[in-house]
């Protein structure tokens, strides 16, 4: 793990729904064709309220904000692993929040594509999207560089080394739990 995570952040709130992530109609891309799934991250957070502003400029197809930061219940909706696949393909690696829906949160580390950290404090409310942070997986905190400050984090624990290997299917490969292709 010793991983470490920096970046813009891009701020929501409360029950980000799967929807909200990759709307229903994007669902016919197959994330297995390259292709594809780079055109499925370019849709990634297209549902959400104007409120929130850009998550992917006109005319680009990833983000510039590597972590999201969300309040609770982020993912919720329904248990379509295009979520956490179009937020990967986006360029996004870790969503910090103050709870996920169980079926995202697996699904993350199934898929491999980003890290589902929780946070202690309730962040959407201190953060602004735009501003710098970096993640420090080993200290387990978040620091602010632009409020020059610094916030606990739940471990990851056993999901970690999952997503490091890049999913389920590789990390069952990689530790001899089923045969290497």
């Amino acid at each position: 793990m010793g991983k470490v995570i920096s970046g813009q952040i891009f701020v929501v709130d409360d029950n980000i729904d799967t929807d909200q992530i990759i709307p229903a109609e994007y669902l016919t891309l197959v994330p297995s064709k390259p292709d594809e799934y780079e055109k499925l991250g370019s849709y990634a957070m297209i549902g959400l309220p104007d409120r929130y502003g850009k998550f992917i400029e006109s005319g680009e197809q990833k983000t510039r904000y590597p972590i999201i930061i969300a309040g609770e219940n982020f993912g919720c909706g329904s248990s379509r692993e295009h979520a956490p696949i179009a937020l990967g393909a986006a360029g996004v690696t870790a969503v910090v929040a103050l709870s996920y829906a169980r079926i995202f949160f697996r699904n993350c580390s199934a898929t491999g594509e980003l890290y589902p950290i929780e946070s202690v404090e309730r962040l959407c409310d201190l953060f602004v999207t735009g501003q710098e942070v970096t993640i420090d997986f080993t200290a387990e905190v978040i620091v602010n560089h632009t409020l020059d400050r610094t916030f606990s984090l739940k471990p990851l624990g056993e999901v970690g080394p999952v997503i490091d290997a890049g999913g389920l299917f590789d990390y069952a490969r990689q530790t001899g739990m089923i045969a290497a292709r």
